[in-house]
């Protein structure tokens, strides 16, 4: 795990770690709502809003608001580990999605559309969206209940020559697992090798690492305010075949240019900052000075300190029980699960989950109830449940904080 020195080093640098701004002091474990937000972005997002001048004229300001852009443009690159291609800033991470899987099955050829049913609605929607319009079928692949993920072995007894757009979720922000995106897509391209491939990395962002020279996919999307930065944009990556297909663009305008009209630049500089405080990170917990070692270093640490808060949220710690050992308490996605970052997603026989969110709120503890609506309905409605609680942490979260969660739920459910 982290240590506390280092631990109080890291909260230090976000806003609001262990207060709301409306009731006080609680403990935040409800990251996969939205993380919290560095205070390198506050101060960043006041400053550039103060501007006046925008990119793309022949003055001073305007050509340091340019070189911002760049910089962002170059930091994504290196956050995501991507070669070619193109970095996209849009309004959020969603509507990017609907972006890219709309440019791929308009501009594929014949083929279907396929997918799985762990998928967040973001892509899930934008595929069946899309397929029907460009008259495709979406092949949905049913996800594993026990573990809450979906395989490279399903993908792989799915796919067939003639799949043309595939979409991959990177991390469930209901079961908290993640997916074997280098095994997926290695499974696509045996044997659909021009298949173009999106993965939705809006969960998985903030609880590791990204390496898209690994994995292979012509696209990949991420919400910013999931990673620590702040609500109002999208970022992506698209290929340099995916960015040569037809897409909206200002007739006239630059080739393979994504962005329509004029975006914040505070939007750009906000995620440099997140870049940085990775970069910052990974000195710490590493003797790295290159610039994506220390990316990396960070995520590897990041992992493996939620790994251990999880492992004591589950099993217990301290002479606290864990979830699991709690009479008529289920967890999604199973107590052992490899996968699994940094959530816990359970419900209980003895009390409704949104009573356990209320009870917790009541103690100072943020979570949240998961429905089976339009966005969990796809986990939870196989599994015969109505909501589940979920509890959704980031590093910069204790295990002093989730010895209290445990205390309170020993009481509720004990």
């Amino acid at each position: 795990m982290i240590d506390d020195t280092l631990l109080s080093a890291i909260r230090a640098r976000f806003a609001h770690v262990d207060d709301c701004p409306f009731t006080g002091p609680r403990i935040f474990f409800e990251n996969a709502g939205g993380a919290l937000t560095l205070r390198s972005v506050v101060e960043t997002s006041a400053r550039f809003a103060a501007i006046p001048d925008n990119q793309g004229r022949d003055n001073p300001a305007s050509q340091a608001l340019v070189k911002v852009i760049d910089t962002a443009r170059a930091d994504v690159r290196r956050f995501f580990n991507a070669q070619g291609g193109a970095v996209v800033f849009g309004e959020s991470g969603t509507e990017l999605l609907f972006r890219l899987i709309r440019d791929a099955c308009l501009g594929a050829g014949a083929g279907n559309v396929l997918g799985s049913t762990v998928e967040h609605p973001a892509s899930r929607s934008a595929a069946a969206r899309w397929a029907e319009v460009s008259g495709r079928e979406h092949v949905l692949i049913p996800h594993e209940d026990a573990t809450g993920r979906v395989s490279a072995e399903a993908y792989a007894q799915n796919v067939t020559p003639e799949t043309a757009v595939v979409t991959i979720l990177h991390t469930s922000p209901v079961t908290g697992m993640s997916m074997d995106l280098p095994a997926i897509v290695g499974a696509v391209r045996a044997v659909a090798p021009e298949a173009y491939i999106i993965a939705d990395g809006i969960q998985h962002a903030c609880h590791g690492g990204i390496d898209l020279a690994a994995a292979g996919v012509d696209g990949y999307v991420i919400s910013p305010y999931k990673v620590f930065s702040r609500h109002g944009y999208g970022v992506a990556w698209a290929s340099d075949r995916l960015t040569a297909l037809a897409h909206d663009s200002l007739v006239g305008g630059p080739s393979g240019h994504w962005e329509l009209g004029t975006r914040d630049t505070g939007a750009y500089a906000t995620f440099s900052d997140v870049v940085r405080y990775f970069e910052w990170l990974g000195a710490q917990v590493s003797g790295e000075s290159d610039p994506r070692a220390q990316i990396e270093a960070a995520g590897r640490a990041i992992h493996d300190h939620e790994a251990a808060l999880t492992r004591a949220m589950i099993h217990g710690t301290d002479n606290l029980p864990g979830l699991a050992a709690l009479a008529g308490v289920t967890i999604v996605g199973g107590t052992d699960n490899p996968a699994r970052e940094g959530l816990v997603s359970f419900w209980a026989e003895a009390m409704p989950a949104a009573d356990i969110v209320s009870a917790l709120n009541a103690e100072g503890i943020r979570t949240h109830t998961r429905k089976a609506d339009h966005y969990s309905g796809n986990i939870l409605s196989p599994l015969g449940q109505g909501s589940c609680v979920r509890v959704s942490l980031a590093h910069y979260n204790s295990l002093g904080e989730v010895r209290r969660f445990l205390s309170v739920i020993q009481g509720l459910l004990g």
